[in-house]
């Protein structure tokens, strides 16, 4: 039988010092050029002090990941590469938002700031393959065969139908400004006003016309992606795939959108609703926006950050089950899941209704 290692050693620390070189050579040219790295318009004048973070993460990660390869076992080593991997998802976190403002508006607002979220996101990568090479399962030889298809445990269940939940009122306010109707003070033509003043593609503002918002078109795609992480049909092609139904499904194509939308979406949102809850007591000053007041604003920032911040938390949670129900060779039940630290239920066998 074919044997499968994982992670491959043998590219994760070559692959994780190149980049640590590139994001460290890029933090420094911007620096000295006096770029700031963590803004997201190219116009505003940001913080280049904090350049020296990224920097210093570049050589954190560099000087870990060399340390691991002379002191495999050791859990300082293991620890320095978490602590890197964590501030690597620092400069990640946002990089759903430049792929869904390109695709919104062609364009973005800063090249350089989208470079390091995208840097940020494939150290997160490579940081954790390395973290995970050191662990003594890392270095385990699973038999190449996939596991069967297996639901989440039910309280990661639970924790998806709470995160899809949470985008129905914000799908509902978005088809409603769509279709015409007025909330916290604006309506469709306000809205498309402000949509054209930010560079929004045409294709967009019809669709917008016809009474269809483009981020409830995503929503709902994210909501699929959730479920799908949670449920068996998640693993094998359902009927309604034609040419695919009945065939795996490559662990990469929900674990790679799930994982950037978690990194993305949670902390997002979670600072997002937690500045929401100081403008709200009045410690901080909320800027209105687009919006006729404060209030206003304050209304709709409750409603999109609330559900971004659990739907990522849940994206999160389900993306860990499904990494570990879909492990090449891994127990065909009663294996211990780590989404829930409990013994995991025993998976379904394929059915016509997976296929």
């Amino acid at each position: 039988m074919t044997a499968l290692r994982y992670p491959p050693a043998r590219w994760a620390a070559p692959a994780a010092v190149c980049w640590a070189l590139l994001l460290g050579a890029f933090a420094l040219v911007c620096t000295l050029r006096d770029r700031a790295l963590f803004i997201r318009n190219a116009d505003q004048a940001g913080p280049v002090a904090l350049n020296w973070v990224v920097v210093g993460t570049a050589v954190l990660a560099l000087f870990s990941v060399a340390a691991a390869r002379r002191h495999r076992a050791h859990q300082l080593t293991t620890g320095l590469i978490w602590a890197s991997c964590a501030l690597s998802a620092v400069s990640g976190f946002t990089l759903l938002m430049d792929v869904i403002e390109l695709a919104f508006n062609q364009r973005l607002d800063s090249g350089i700031a989208a470079v390091h979220h995208l840097l940020g996101l494939l150290g997160v990568l490579l940081l954790a393959a390395n973290a995970r090479a050191l662990r003594p399962e890392g270095r385990t030889r699973y038999p190449a065969v996939p596991a069967a298809p297996s639901p989440a445990p039910p309280r990661v269940q639970w924790a998806a139908r709470a995160g899809a939940l949470a985008f129905v009122p914000y799908a509902a306010m978005k088809m409603f400004w769509a279709m015409g109707g007025r909330f916290a003070g604006v309506g469709r033509a306000e809205l498309q006003e402000a949509s054209r003043r930010n560079g929004a593609s045409e294709f967009w503002l019809t669709l917008e016309s016809w009474g269809i918002d483009g981020t409830v078109v995503l929503a709902a795609l994210g909501v699929f992606l959730l479920l799908g992480l949670v449920r068996p049909w998640g693993q094998v092609f359902p009927h309604w795939t034609l040419a695919l139904r009945g065939r795996p499904v490559p662990r990469w194509l929900p674990l790679t959108p799930a994982l950037i939308g978690a990194m993305t979406l949670g902390p997002y949102g979670l600072l997002g609703t937690t500045y929401t809850a100081l403008g709200s007591a009045g410690l901080v000053s909320f800027p209105r926006g687009d919006f006729p007041s404060v209030t206003d604003c304050l209304e709709v920032s409750w409603i999109g950050n609330g559900a971004f911040a659990l739907y990522g938390t849940a994206l999160a949670l389900a993306a860990h089950s499904y990494w570990v129900r879909t492990r090449p060779g891994a127990p065909a039940g009663g294996a211990r899941d780590r989404a829930t630290g409990r013994p995991g239920p025993r998976p379904e066998r394929p059915t016509a209704h997976h296929r």
